[in-house]
């Protein structure tokens, strides 16, 4: 049996961390992360303030730790959404061929020539600025690169043995998707989900910086970088520890999207 290696784990850590800080937050958060505090603006961190406070005197660490729960839960959104039916739709579109495969492939041509960032400022400016059009916009976008991405899989899986059989049979086409091609997709569509959260969440965290996201008092790693970017010469740790912890969550993913296709796909094993 093949062994996780090392760096599967410490990635599983990382994200490990930030994922139980997110969701204890309401618990273990010291302060509010919204109540401003007039009488402790802009204080480095100290015992009092481990991670300091924001320019309204609001406690960084608790703003931190809750800001997580929206990020983290907006990356796992838009990596669903998008590998979802990009996976559902590329398989649908490879299985059928014919027609059917070829008007799909000149649509996702055409999409894909377009690049996704200017796509997703238009939409995101155009729906309105919250954390659930994020959600739609970017997650809607990634859609044609998954699709793509599958439908090549599936071109090879159809030819394989087990198919074939199943189409003399007489299986139908739902019953081949479901119970044959999907099943031969699911590991590849896992070590892409949990690469692609660290893109999701970097993707989210700059659309909230230019204020496409959430909007305040609501915390989230994005938007607090915005707003702690004019101090950052002086009260760094108003726009570095939102950074530290959008590039730790990120660095996070990678590397367990690295340890799953080490074990799932035989190809990078041998490499």
């Amino acid at each position: 049996m093949t062994r996780l290696p090392a760096s599967f784990w410490i990635g599983a850590t990382l994200v490990g961390i930030l994922v139980t800080l997110a969701i204890a937050a309401p618990v273990v958060a010291p302060y509010s992360p919204t109540q401003a505090a007039p009488a402790s603006i802009l204080e480095p961190p100290s015992w009092t303030h481990w991670a300091g406070t924001d320019g309204l005197g609001r406690d960084l660490l608790s703003r931190l730790m809750h800001g997580g729960r929206a990020s983290l839960g907006v990356a796992v959104g838009i990596v669903t959404l998008s590998v979802g039916l990009g996976l559902l739709l590329g398989a649908a579109c490879g299985l059928a061929g014919g027609w059917v495969d070829g008007v799909a492939m000149r649509i996702l041509d055409m999409l894909l020539s377009i690049p996704s960032m200017v796509i997703a400022l238009a939409l995101a400016a155009a729906l309105g600025p919250s954390l659930f059009n994020l959600v739609l916009v970017l997650g809607g976008l990634g859609i044609p690169f998954y699709m793509r991405l599958f439908r090549g899989e599936t071109l090879a899986i159809r030819e394989r043995g087990h198919v074939q059989a199943a189409r003399v049979m007489g299986a139908g086409f739902t019953r081949i998707l479901l119970r044959h091609v999907l099943p031969s997709l699911a590991p590849l569509a896992a070590t892409f989900a949990s690469t692609a959260l660290g893109g999701a969440l970097v993707a989210a965290s700059a659309l909230s910086f230019v204020g496409l996201g959430a909007q305040p008092p609501t915390p989230e790693w994005g938007a607090m970088i915005y707003e702690g970017r004019n101090t950052i010469m002086y009260e760094w740790w108003c726009a570095v520890l939102p950074g530290v912890a959008v590039a730790t969550a990120a660095l996070g993913f990678v590397l367990i999207g690295d340890g799953l296709r080490d074990l799932l796909d035989p190809r990078s094993r041998g490499r």
